[in-house]
């Protein structure tokens, strides 16, 4: 069956915990959503909570993924810019799919759902994301029609002698 997507769906407690325990379970399968291995639920808590003023302030929208059993399987943040010369695109980010469901099509059905909903709003022409090298991002992202615009070598740092590529990734709208 196929993942339901919402855009801005209410932020009750079983929402939030569900949020943290994907963002663990994609964290220690590998994902690069801002943390390296092990983390727990309560690791990555502070930073949605981050995630969830900044919606409740208005400055960011979350579009969830909702699995059969109507628990997030995958989410994303789109994030308005303040700048006035800028305010015709989006940032997106903490873009996630539980490991469970990778392989599916099912990650590209959530950047279709998001780019649909953007799109739907007032003004809006492309969505920026970054991502972080060495795990092949790039390619499912241009695969979903992402373009690279560029890279900054070596400027994550996921160990003492582990350093990444900031990839930055541009989607078209009109």
């Amino acid at each position: 069956m196929a993942l339901r997507h919402v855009l801005d769906p209410p932020t009750d407690a079983r929402l939030t915990q569900g949020i943290c325990e994907l963002w663990a379970a994609v964290t220690n399968a590998g994902g690069a959503v801002g943390y390296v291995p092990p983390v727990t639920a309560d690791d990555v808590r502070p930073e949605l909570f981050r995630h969830l003023n900044a919606m409740a302030e208005g400055r960011m929208r979350l579009l969830v993924a909702y699995d059969e059993e109507d628990r997030p399987a995958g989410t994303a943040f789109v994030t308005f810019n303040t700048h006035r010369l800028m305010r015709h695109w989006v940032w997106l980010y903490t873009v996630m799919l539980h490991p469970d469901r990778q392989g599916r099509g099912e990650g590209r059905a959530l950047l279709d759902a998001v780019a649909e909903a953007v799109r739907g709003m007032d003004g809006m022409r492309g969505i920026r994301l970054t991502c972080r090298g060495g795990l092949g991002l790039e390619g499912f992202y241009g695969s979903c029609g992402y373009k690279e615009v560029g890279r900054v070598p070596d400027a994550i740092k996921v160990a003492d002698d582990d350093f990444r590529d900031d990839i930055t990734m541009w989607l078209q709208l009109r």
